[in-house]
């Protein structure tokens, strides 16, 4: 049986139960609101705790019931029938108390910056990386997302050399966040006449998107150049005769932004550098958190090779945890979940590990 830990439990109970008065209270709207947010954080924690302990009740009722000698026989099988039951709902409702007592990533409920460039593999990685994004957007699209691209630059024979896109919704970094790394493809190439298999890459960022209370960006610490901007036309290329180049000093981050107005441009690229310093900012905190080992799912560089899409098998293989799927064709149309889900459980057990005991 799992060991929670009772004391926090009862505090949990006992402080849902204070908001919900000061809630009815009538308090004014901004603390209202406050009390709203903290008992929204705990009602699902809080419902579960209840059910655990009715069912513990249950079964000390139970158990009670056969040690007493005198109780008939088609009592004692009746209790000697639930009793299992109830242990088995016990144990589930521990393990879905356990995973919601671990540390929360503050970033799981913001959107996300998604980043997709072509690696080595030249023409064939512009279309790959161009696959990737359209699996990504049907992946998003069956969750109810929007995504919307920020900037683009086309491959020469389709596909993108890199395309950078906002994606919006309910828990989309805490279900994209495990994509961020090297996407390596092998297949043959449509123009590829003698059948052979080429491996190409893409490199894939995730970022949670972060606001001005996240980051602070001091001015004197950016260099903000305008210029005319220019290359290939295309689907998602802005037709623009300026652009905008932001370089944080102290990191030597450069953001580079198309738009159609000088104005859009500064507010898109601080935007995306606001999330690259977030992002760097978490991945340094998760390092100094972590020590020797990592908590997230593989190490986190974004140059790890994480996944490889293997199309003559029809076969994806995710690295970090062994995973292998024969079903490369629907995961391509946006069957993302079978994939997502097991890196997500990975990496609730590593925190598992990580718990004081």
């Amino acid at each position: 049986m799992i060991e929670l830990p009772a004391d926090k439990m009862d505090q949990m109970v006992k402080r849902f139960a204070m908001l919900e008065s000061q809630m009815a209270s009538g308090p004014d709207s901004e603390t209202y609101v406050k009390l709203a947010s903290e008992y929204a954080d705990l009602e699902e924690i809080v419902s579960r705790i209840r059910e655990y302990k009715d069912a513990q009740s249950e079964r000390d009722d139970l158990e009670t019931l056969l040690a007493d000698k005198t109780i008939d026989g088609e009592m004692r099988q009746l209790a000697e029938m639930e009793l299992p039951e109830i242990e088995e709902r016990l144990e589930k409702l521990g393990k879905d108390i356990q995973l919601l007592l671990l540390p929360k990533d503050e970033a799981d409920t913001k959107n996300a910056i998604l980043e997709i460039r072509a690696g080595t593999g030249g023409l064939e990685a512009a279309l790959f990386a161009g696959d990737l994004f359209r699996m990504y957007e049907r992946y998003a699209a069956s969750r109810g997302w929007k995504v919307e691209v920020i900037s683009a630059s086309e491959g020469d024979a389709g596909g993108y050399k890199e395309i950078i896109a906002m994606v919006t919704g309910r828990g989309v970094f805490s279900r994209l966040k495990f994509e961020s790394g090297v996407h390596r493809v092998q297949r043959v190439p449509e123009t590829e006449a003698g059948g052979r298999i080429h491996t190409s890459a893409a490199t894939v960022a995730v970022l949670p998107k972060a606001e001005d209370v996240d980051v602070d960006i001091r001015d004197q610490d950016i260099r903000i150049d305008t210029m005319r901007a220019s290359g290939a036309g295309g689907q998602h290329v802005n037709t623009t005769d300026s652009a905008v180049r932001i370089t944080h000093i102290p990191t030597g981050i450069v953001v580079l932004q198309s738009e159609k107005s000088q104005h859009q441009n500064r507010a898109r690229a601080m935007e995306i550098l606001r999330a690259r310093l977030y992002d760097a900012e978490r991945q340094k905190a998760a390092d100094e958190r972590a020590e020797s080992r990592r908590l997230q799912v593989g190490s986190g560089d974004r140059s790890e090779r994480i996944r490889t899409y293997n199309f003559p098998q029809g076969r994806l293989t995710d690295h970090r945890i062994n995973l292998t799927l024969y079903k490369l064709d629907r995961v391509m149309e946006g069957e993302l979940d079978d994939v997502i889900e097991p890196l997500i459980a990975d990496h609730q057990a590593k925190l598992l590990t990580e718990e004081p005991a």
